[in-house]
């Protein structure tokens, strides 16, 4: 008996057992079900079934289905998909698949059209596209004061045409109040095992070395080393190392006090607690110092802190040294591999996160990067940027969604 493929589709006001009703009769007339696809927006169903059916059968079940979505009071449509253009399209699913995050405090159409802009002009199609935020409240808008939707997107990218594309959202993520992270869609997107953190301007929102310089009286003079850094003209280290010379003398009491009202970044309570619940391994990778890093291990249950070590006289005073070797920004992303190595994880899922220049070596090592809140430079370099929301907006670029984290999903 010859077959035919037919593309059902069928909107309206969504109620509970229309899809059971209409399977209902698609497995009376013994229909193979080749695709199907549903959404729901604000009780407003939107349902495509491609169905292969006998020929001599296909114009009844048609009729049954005109006569039941009547009785339900929703539209129903046809439409026969030749043999050709099934294996045609069939052919296509599956390869160079792509996920794009968007989010913002708020999401507007005009930022949706520049970002589905964006796609189109790289000959991407959108696949689907589905809300990873819960709904935002109009009566209380002080709520859900984020908004998240991710892009499935399918088409051919070179290396080339992918690092113009990635160009062309930092651009726009800089442009228009909303941040972008576009990875491949494969097995190591949905298994990240490792996140590693820097800490001073990520995890927290202050730098250590300027909290413990302010307090000894020499704030402007660490500043102007850090100043002079900044344009080159001294290396790390030896900004580093003039500028813990300049803490000699200050006591550990005032370390434990500032360890004690540390400034923690928006998002990063939740994200922690996700991040736990769910079996990552967590580091934290930074050029501050370890006493601070030990601080946030002890209060987040993290499993490594590799950063510097300023060293502690007998008189319970810091010397103006420092302990070993310098936590710089190589030093960083060789530790992330060797975390992975140690934790049996695949580079390509590891996930590190950062603000300053001496992250991007392990921003761009690991499998997913992300630039937080991070310095022009620095953002322009990274493939993912999170500027618009705290810390916790690394969960989505991970695909979780509000409402698969029960209490946690929760502002």
């Amino acid at each position: 008996m010859k077959q035919e493929q037919i593309l059902i589709r069928i909107a309206g006001t969504d109620r509970i057992g229309l899809t059971s009703e209409i399977m209902d009769i698609l497995a009376r007339y013994d229909a193979q079900i080749l695709d199907i696809g549903q959404a729901d927006i604000h009780s407003t169903l939107s349902l495509g079934i491609l169905v292969r059916i006998d020929e001599s059968s296909s114009g009844s079940m048609m009729k049954d289905l005109l006569f039941k979505t009547t009785e339900l009071g929703v539209t129903i449509g046809f439409k026969p998909i030749s043999d050709e253009d099934y294996e045609n399209w069939a052919g296509r699913q599956g390869k160079n698949r792509y996920i794009l995050t968007v989010i913002g405090r708020s999401l507007s159409a005009e930022q949706i059209r520049a970002t589905s802009q964006v796609i189109s002009a790289h000959e991407l199609n959108i696949d689907a596209i589905k809300r990873l935020t819960g709904r935002m409240s109009i009566k209380h808008p002080e709520r859900n004061v984020r908004a998240c939707v991710e892009f499935s997107v399918r088409g051919f990218l070179s290396a080339g045409d992918r690092k113009s594309l990635q160009k062309e959202l930092m651009a726009l993520s800089a442009s228009s109040e909303m941040d972008f992270s576009f990875q491949k869609d494969d097995m190591y997107r949905r298994m990240r095992r490792l996140i590693c953190f820097d800490m001073d301007s990520t995890l927290i929102q202050t730098e250590c070395i300027d909290e413990l310089a302010r307090r000894n009286g020499v704030g402007d003079k660490v500043a102007a080393i850090t100043e002079s850094a900044m344009r080159g003209e001294i290396d790390f280290k030896e900004s580093f190392s003039r500028r813990v010379a300049l803490l000699k003398g200050l006591d550990v009491s005032v370390m434990q006090d500032i360890a004690e009202n540390l400034p923690i970044t928006e998002g990063t309570e939740r994200l922690m607690s996700v991040l736990k619940t769910c079996g990552y391994k967590i580091a934290i990778l930074s050029g501050g110092f370890t006493f601070f890093g030990e601080y946030l291990q002890r209060r987040f249950g993290i499993d490594y802190v590799y950063a510097n070590e300023l060293e502690i006289g007998e008189d319970g005073k810091l010397t103006g040294r420092y302990l070993g070797d310098v936590v710089d920004g190589r030093r960083k992303a060789d530790l992330l591999k060797l975390i992975a190595q140690t934790e049996k994880v695949n580079l390509a899922q590891t996930i590190a996160v950062g603000d300053g220049a001496n992250d991007l070596p392990m921003l761009m090592e690991a499998g997913l990067g992300i630039a937080f809140h991070a310095k022009p430079r620095v953002k322009e370099s990274a493939r993912q940027s999170l500027s618009t929301i705290g810390l916790d907006g690394v969960l989505y670029f991970l695909g979780f969604k509000d409402s698969h984290l029960g209490e946690q999903g929760k502002l």
